[in-house]
């Protein structure tokens, strides 16, 4: 993992706050836009962008407009809050970047997980009402088209204040935070404080956002900052109204010591906890397994790999295997449970020796290649150039893949 984001939360999250941020921090409105409107429902919105002021603070406020066309339809008894199984068809039919689309389908099913576990029915059976709308949709969606377009490798998320009072919803009135939120809150175990502003400051898109993604809550990362975006929210608050996005640079070791910073000593092996799942499986196809392989690594998995078995009755099958950080671990179990046809899975805990990582650049004659560069007790012990990189560089110049990726190792060594 190589570049961060951070989403620090002092006056809550929110979809529109999430979209506001990624579209300040640089990803193209425009880019947004065409994407979503492979999901068919264009007509239904317009999205725009404005400049707005928050206690003194500049910051991007994106807002979802719905259309005359979705009130008629709305008027005509046509209702635009939509099943779980309706939105994700929706998401896989519009052949999104496959990032994006397994992100997407991950948050929306965490919401569905929240809301029936609220209302005590299966999740495919959530009405969703304000979740399922057109502009959480735009939000939820178009936050995952930002990050992938970005090339966001990893996502930490602050602590969220709890808010207070109540809220109006389609069962009426609420407490804040709503039994939405509690139980996505409660899923992984967020840490959450009262900052005295009683108002709904984390809305239940918003932190499905947050749950769904970050690896971890808590303080900001190790990073070298490069940017932040600030995605405002509609209200104006007694402090700044404000998602900041920070986008920054994982610290290792040897680039500490590359740009001349005390760093934490030499690189040597580190020990970390890990979570390992796994389930054999005699009766899926490849596609499923694939499709379930991105699904995971969108949820936080480390590695997915499967191996060819033999089963019972000689049945030829696949174990797969899930390697994530325990924190993803029910995440990833809702994926395999979800999409595959397992009906059960192991679980066990183990601890792996990691060499520390750095991602470095070098120019080749066809472009830009990111070179990953590992080392232990001070010395490097492997370099490889990123795979997506050298094959995006051989399609466009039509040169093999090999011949970039030697140039990319030439370039590397001769620093």
């Amino acid at each position: 993992m190589n570049k961060l984001a951070y989403l620090e939360c002092p006056a809550g999250i929110a979809g529109d706050m999430c979209l506001g941020a990624l579209v300040d921090v640089g990803v193209p409105l425009d880019y947004i836009k065409e994407k979503l409107h492979l999901l068919g429902i264009s007509h239904e919105y317009e999205l725009r962008a404005e400049l707005v002021q928050r206690n003194g603070q500049q910051a991007t406020k994106v807002h979802v407009d719905l259309t005359d066309d979705h009130h008629h339809h709305h008027s005509n008894g046509h209702s635009h809050h939509r099943h779980l199984p309706e939105i994700e068809a929706l998401i896989l039919a519009a052949k999104l970047p496959v990032r994006a689309q397994a992100a997407s389908l991950a948050i929306f099913r965490k919401l569905a997980e929240a809301e029936g576990a609220v209302h005590g029915i299966a999740p495919d059976k959530v009405h969703f009402h304000e979740v399922g709308a057109t502009d959480a949709i735009v939000d939820i969606v178009g936050t995952c088209l930002g990050l992938d377009w970005l090339g966001i490798d990893q996502i930490y998320c602050s602590a969220m204040p709890t808010g207070g009072g109540t809220v109006t919803v389609a069962h009426g009135q609420l407490p804040v935070p709503t039994p939405a939120v509690l139980k996505l809150w409660e899923s992984r175990q967020v840490p959450v404080y009262s900052n005295g502003i009683d108002k709904e400051l984390c809305t239940p898109t918003g932190v499905a956002i947050a749950v769904t993604l970050a690896s971890s809550f808590g303080p900001a990362p190790e990073m070298i900052l490069h940017r932040v975006g600030l995605g405002a929210g509609s209200r104006q608050l007694p402090i700044p109204n404000i998602l900041r996005l920070w986008i920054g640079e994982e610290i290792l070791a040897e680039g500490l010591r590359d740009r001349g910073v005390e760093g934490r000593g030499s690189i040597s092996p580190e020990l970390e906890t890990i979570s390992v799942l796994e389930t054999q499986i005699d009766d899926l196809s490849p596609q499923a397994i694939a499709y379930t392989f991105d699904a995971l690594f969108a949820s936080g998995a480390l590695d997915v790999f499967s191996q060819p078995i033999i089963m019972k009755k000689s049945r030829q099958g696949v174990l797969l295997t899930v390697i994530c950080h325990p924190e993803n671990q029910q995440a990833c179990e809702a994926i395999l449970f979800r999409e595959t046809t397992t009906l059960g899975i192991r679980r066990s805990t183990q601890m792996r020796a990691i060499l520390q990582r750095e991602i470095q650049r070098v120019i080749t004659p066809y472009g830009e290649v990111r070179v990953k560069v590992a080392g232990s007790s001070g010395s490097i012990t492997n370099v490889q150039p990123e795979y997506e990189d050298c094959a995006a560089l051989a399609k466009q110049n039509n040169v093999s893949w090999r011949e970039v990726h030697r140039l990319a190792l030439q370039a590397w060594y001769s620093r």
